[in-house]
């Protein structure tokens, strides 16, 4: 597995990342996490995404409680966590209403017990998890500032932020964001001609690509293109050493200039082994361009 910088000032990440979003969804114990964080070290992919509402506020301790059963397997992986959004449940039942909250004294209060429960003195990275709409830039500016110069976050970026976005934010900081983790898949390629993208070319950082295969929508042949798709890896396989849809539909992004790192979000090992075979292939032009016209249903304009 590659690695890769994720900008000149920022860390170094695996160039496939592995997502807990769905961590909960059988029902792991921590061993069983345990396990599957040293297969995902085996396979090189040593970047760890989690957020403080997986799981509706239950991830970040599970990974914890798996970190903690192997002393030092924490100082082999980066760990990747976010905050700002915040809906009523079990937890937090004075909740009435989901709301979005990237003030600085609530991102501060919300990255201390992410580091609590994850066990450790420090993220790796620290992303706002969504654009907030009552919240001035310079105001989460502060918090992520106070974070970066206490050293409980190595790097800060953003999540779900439009260019515009990114640019007001990064006029405040003190050192300039990371990254921006968007969804980007082949059936959600807006960010190539949004501007997303071409920011972060312009910036000299590296997007997060999240639901790369689209929630499985791929796959899903009552989907109007899944079918197109799958003909359309068929036809190209055989150049790629046998290559599946899946493993073409994370090489289609790994393959764009502004080198995004896909947030692979299986629960399954063989899933993760056959991403990560995915770093290895370089998709030729035509092959690209292919993939876009079977997702799309059209030609390129």
């Amino acid at each position: 597995m590659k690695r890769i910088e994720l900008a000149p000032h920022g860390p170094e990440l695996s160039r496939m990342v592995y997502g807990t979003w769905r961590l909960l969804d059988t029902k792991p114990t921590p061993q069983e996490i345990n396990r599957r964080l040293h297969a995902c070290l085996d396979l090189g992919i040593t970047t760890i995404d989690t957020a403080e509402i997986y799981g509706l506020y239950e991830v970040e301790q599970l990974l914890g409680a798996a970190l903690a059963l192997s002393p030092g397997l924490r100082d082999k992986l980066e760990l990747v966590t976010k905050a700002g959004i915040y809906v009523p449940c079990s937890h937090h039942p004075e909740r009435r209403t989901a709301h979005y909250n990237a003030t600085g004294p609530r991102l501060i209060k919300s990255l201390e017990q992410s580091l609590r429960l994850l066990g450790t003195d420090h993220v790796d990275l620290f992303l706002i998890h969504r654009p907030d709409w009552l919240t001035r830039a310079d105001d989460t500016a502060a918090g992520l500032n106070e974070l970066l110069r206490t050293g409980k976050i190595r790097a800060a970026g953003a999540s779900n932020y439009s260019a515009s976005q990114i640019d007001l934010l990064n006029a405040q900081m003190e050192q300039p964001l990371v990254t921006n983790q968007i969804e980007f898949h082949l059936l959600h390629p807006e960010p190539i001609n949004d501007g997303t993208l071409h920011q972060c070319e312009k910036l000299g950082v590296r997007p997060m690509a999240w639901s790369p295969l689209a929630g499985g929508r791929l796959f899903d042949l009552s989907h109007p293109a899944a079918p197109r798709l799958a003909a359309a890896a068929k036809s190209m396989s055989s150049r790629y050493n046998g290559a599946t849809l899946e493993q073409l539909a994370y090489a289609w992004i790994l393959a764009h200039p502004s080198h995004p790192l896909p947030v692979i979000g299986t629960n399954k090992l063989e899933r993760l082994q056959s991403a990560a075979q995915a770093d290895a292939i370089v998709l030729e032009r035509e092959d690209w361009y292919a993939l876009w016209e079977a997702a799309q249903g059209r030609k390129i304009p």
